[in-house]
């Protein structure tokens, strides 16, 4: 199930170079590259319009991106500008391109109609271009689960005292007790948890000295439909005012984004980014944060696809939900109201057919 009229993160920016870059997304192969005269980022269906071969095979140049098969040139817009050997490029001579937005040093791009490809509705980040104050690094997993399995995990943080024990997790009563509160409207969710006067997590100790104090911290998770979140957690020692009068200066404090991209319906594309906010001028303590975040997400990614492969072969219809399953149930209908909305709609021709279909040009 794929919402297509939205915005989903297709790299990391230094990703796409000259060089043709390939990826799936929503099941369709599309190949981005950087036009060499602009330096602007293209989309297309990674599909040449001559005899099917995939673009990301050829070579970026001036006009576009060259098919490594005969020579075929599309430019950024997917038209055919060049046929070697020919004057005369047929209309029907192109492949379908992708509106794409290179912000907060993502690449995004609109999988379904372009017409209502809007870049305001695109996620503010401003934190991946405040290296001063917000020092972070790109995490990226390929993931065998379904995007939906990955969302799930982050907006249920009861996991965390089990999954991620040694790490950012602690003890499990700790998560099972936090006081949560939840707002929500049709197309976001955040919550924020507190755990007042708790045991800081193993991650929390090795990055700052609390003093053997205990801590009140907090967890804040915004849901962007269908598959960004974005993540501020912390901790400040215990009676210093964090939650009270909102002083959570002088602790432990991070944030990150994390974006979920679907490949196919069983695969995923994990974008994340944990920015160090408490020890900013230290490279080193940047580096050991996402160490130690990247850690508990392999944890993370250990399980979801275990999830996968066990409802690939046994189906979910006999699972059951619990109380701490409220918030993922509500992510859930949030995305099945968008698809269902959106299948209501009619489909303009070029979000229906994902490419052109392959011609022969006339020689």
């Amino acid at each position: 199930m794929f919402v297509l009229n939205t915005w989903y993160i297709a790299a990391w920016a230094e990703d796409v170079t000259d060089k043709p870059f390939p990826r799936r997304i929503c099941n369709e192969a599309i190949v981005f590259f950087r036009d060499k005269q602009t330096g602007k980022i293209a989309a297309l269906a990674d599909m040449c319009c001559h005899r099917g071969a995939p673009l990301s095979l050829g070579t970026v140049v001036e006009e576009g991106i060259e098919c490594g098969y005969h020579g075929v040139v599309h430019d950024c817009s997917g038209k055919c500008v060049h046929i070697p050997g020919q004057d005369r490029i047929p209309e029907k001579a192109k492949v379908r391109a992708y509106p794409v937005v290179e912000k907060n040093e993502f690449i995004w791009i609109w999988m379904g109609d372009p017409a209502l490809a809007d870049e305001s509705l695109i996620v503010d980040y401003p934190y991946n271009d405040d290296h001063k104050n917000w020092p972070h690094k790109h995490g990226f997993y390929h993931i065998k689960s379904g995007y939906m399995l990955m969302v799930d995990n982050l907006m249920d943080l009861t996991h965390l005292g089990y999954v991620h024990k040694t790490t950012i997790g602690g003890n499990p009563m700790t998560h099972v007790k936090a006081e949560m509160d939840v707002t929500r409207d049709e197309k976001s969710l955040k919550y924020v948890r507190w755990m007042i006067n708790s045991v800081p997590p193993p991650t929390y100790t090795k990055a700052v000295d609390f003093g053997g104090s205990n801590v009140d911290r907090w967890q804040e998770f915004a849901f962007s439909a269908p598959s960004n979140i974005l993540q501020w957690s912390g901790a400040v020692k215990t009676g210093t005012g964090a939650r009270e009068h909102g002083n959570r200066d002088g602790g432990f404090s991070l944030r990150i984004f994390h974006g979920l991209t679907p490949e196919t319906e069983n695969t995923c594309f994990y974008f994340f980014t944990p920015a160090n906010g408490y020890k900013q001028d230290d490279p080193q303590a940047t580096e050991l944060l996402f160490d130690h975040i990247a850690e508990a997400f392999m944890e993370d990614k250990i399980f979801c696809e275990g999830q996968q492969a066990r409802i690939d072969e046994r189906g979910e219809s006999h699972l059951v939900d619990i109380v701490s399953d409220a918030t993922r149930v509500q992510l859930r209908r949030i995305i099945k109201r968008m698809f269902d909305e959106e299948q209501k709609q009619p489909v303009p021709v070029s979000a229906s057919t994902r490419h052109e279909i392959p011609i022969t040009v006339a020689k």
